[in-house]
């Protein structure tokens, strides 16, 4: 049985920042509600670097949501540059944007976006398919990293039979299993209780100290103080850009 990540009091890992991964210019995104033009995004310019913990806040409508799909290259830019891993998103086809996804971003969602029917080893699995990955190859590397998040004695177990913290468990080693340049988590803990939130954002805190790219969208000061850097926005732009200990 593989014992679930400790849960106690660590100190706070920090690891000094690597080469730049993103590099946002000037970004707009402009979109049309009937004879209404909404400017979601105003000229937004962020550089995230490889080994950041970074958390992304703002109210209802200031365009954290439309930041985060940009980030995770789910949307294009109506104007500005967005470079990801020095190749220029902006100018990507759908094709470009899918292999991005599928090979260097690793998303999470409050909701988990688990196959029902599926045990947690064959959704772990489901991103190596893509990745045309062999069979044999694949479980294996799926158990590894369902291992690594504490359940390796959970394997075969439909999520149904998962607690909400499991089930989130489940989500983030497939999010992991591609080993992403990005961990995208968008309200991580939104659907668990607190307590079961606090344990998720100690494995987040485990994963960046194994040297994992994190960033969490989130609307919670208690679940954004976990990250090393906090962007707030407001009305389509960056308000403050802090690095915290």
């Amino acid at each position: 049985m593989s014992p679930a990540p400790s849960t106690s009091a660590a100190p706070r890992a920090t690891r000094a920042p690597g080469a730049t991964v993103i590099e946002i210019d000037g970004v707009t995104k402009l979109y049309k509600m009937g004879a209404e033009t909404v400017h979601a995004l105003r000229g937004v310019s962020l550089n995230v670097r490889r080994n950041e913990y970074l958390a992304i806040m703002g109210p209802s409508g200031s365009g954290k949501s439309t930041l985060m799909n940009m980030l995770g290259c789910l949307d294009t830019p109506t104007s500005g540059r967005y470079f990801f891993g020095g190749k220029n998103v902006s100018t990507m086809t759908d094709d470009e944007l899918a292999d991005i996804r599928n090979r260097e971003i690793g998303f999470v969602f409050q909701t988990f976006n688990l196959l029902p029917r599926s045990t947690a080893l064959a959704n772990v699995e489901l991103p190596l398919v893509y990745a045309g990955l062999g069979s044999t190859a694949r479980r294996e590397k799926a158990g590894l990293t369902l291992a690594n998040v504490g359940l390796g004695d959970r394997m075969g177990h439909k999520p149904n039979e998962l607690s909400g913290g499991q089930r989130q468990r489940v989500a983030i080693a497939r999010a992991l299993v591609n080993n992403p340049s990005i961990l995208l988590a968008d309200e991580p803990t939104g659907n668990l209780d607190s307590r079961t939130g606090e344990e998720i954002m100690q494995l987040l805190e485990e994963l960046y100290a194994q040297g994992n790219t994190i960033i969490v969208v989130t609307h919670e000061e208690d679940i954004a103080r976990h990250a090393r850097r906090i962007v707030r926005l407001r009305d389509g732009l960056i308000e403050s850009d802090v690095s915290q200990a």
